[in-house]
């Protein structure tokens, strides 16, 4: 096996379907301008409702966000990037993989990305009354089986 066939020279990218993209602006800054971590969470949330809804074919909500480590920071004028990964779906709730990745605002290549962060969003599906629902209904899960 050659160097070139090995993991060493893989280039990270992100993993899953691009679901939002958005721009940090001074406006989403804190007192030191710096992108809050709360903004970038809530921007993490909405991706992940967003896939998850459409799995589920109607409203969720979240309901359990597991660890999250920050690998590097979020500069004003980077365009964000979240991508959102099915990893399990229950009865009930649906677990969905977040990762966000960065392109600084004067980037001269699109590859040229960095990752920021990423966590594993728990979604539950819910009826128009708020209460929790099945993701399929039974006649759904059979047409998909």
């Amino acid at each position: 096996m050659t160097l070139a066939n090995t993991d060493l020279d893989d280039v990270p990218a992100p993993q899953g379907q691009l679901t939002l993209k958005v721009m940090a602006s001074r406006q989403d800054t804190n007192f030191y301008g710096d992108i809050t971590g709360g903004w970038l969470v809530s921007h993490m949330d909405q991706a992940a409702e967003l896939a998850a809804g459409r799995e589920a074919g109607g409203r969720t909500a979240t309901v359990a966000i597991e660890s999250m480590d920050f690998l590097s920071p979020v500069r004003v004028g980077s365009i964000v990037s979240l991508f959102t990964r099915i990893r399990e779906i229950g009865h009930s709730s649906i677990k969905i993989d977040v990762e966000v990745w960065t392109r600084a605002p004067h980037a001269r290549h699109v590859e040229e990305r960095q990752k920021v962060t990423e966590a594993c969003f728990v979604m539950v599906a819910l009826d128009d009354n708020g209460r929790i629902r099945a993701v399929r209904s039974t006649r759904e899960s059979s047409v998909r089986a």
